[in-house]
This record gives structure tokens, C-alpha cells and sequence, in this order.
């Protein structure tokens, strides 16, 4: 491994980093003002794959990333529902059904 592959130094470099979608997404490596982006498109993705339940961990703490995760699901098409675990470190959301939407926007009318 080169140096340039560290990741420190793929963060630095501005450039893309895939992360895998699962039926969870933990929100810790992310920056507060990546969060609601971050968590757009993983909930885009998510739905695209067929999930209809998924955890977003952003954990405890004072606040601040849950506030962000929630307002976004709040207004946000895709979802259908959320509720913060009991600890309140997550937050599971049930998704829309519908494999045809663009993320935020309303789904074409049936």
C-alpha cells in the first residue's frame, strides 16, 4: 500500500468514496455537513435495491447529527415513516415502496 492509498489521504484528496449499501449505514466516519447528502443518496440507493427498512446510525451524543438525519427524513419523499431507536444512538426509517424515484422528488403518478 502506497501512501496515497491511505485513507486520510483519499478524504484529502476530494475524491468519491464508495461505500457499500446495506440495510444500515453508520454516519460516524461522516462530517455534520456531509450528513444530509450523505444520507440522501444512501437513502436513494437503498430504496433502488429494494429496502424497505433501514438503520441509520448517527449516534448519541448531543444531537447535533440526529437533528440533521431527522429533518431530512421529515421532508424527504422516499419515507414513509421513522422512529430513533430506544437509545437513540439510530434511527430506523421504513422506505416508500417504489423503485422509480428521483431522490426527494415525489414518485411519477400510478
Amino acid at each position: 500500500m502506497t501512501d496515497a492509498d491511505e485513507p486520510e489521504d483519499v478524504e484529502r484528496s476530494g475524491l468519491p468514496v464508495e461505500v457499500p449499501i446495506e440495510d444500515w449505514i453508520d454516519l460516524h466516519s461522516f462530517r455534520p455537513a456531509e450528513v444530509a447528502s450523505v444520507v440522501e443518496e444512501y437513502l436513494y440507493q437503498a430504496q433502488q435495491r429494494g429496502f424497505r427498512l433501514v438503520r441509520i446510525i448517527h449516534g448519541r451524543g448531543i444531537g447535533v447529527q440526529r437533528e440533521i438525519v431527522h429533518a431530512l427524513l421529515r421532508r424527504h419523499r422516499q419515507v414513509a415513516s421513522f422512529r430513533a431507536t430506544e437509545d437513540r444512538g439510530a434511527t430506523i426509517v421504513e422506505l416508500a415502496p417504489g423503485r422509480d424515484s428521483i431522490p426527494g422528488c415525489d414518485p411519477a403518478p400510478h
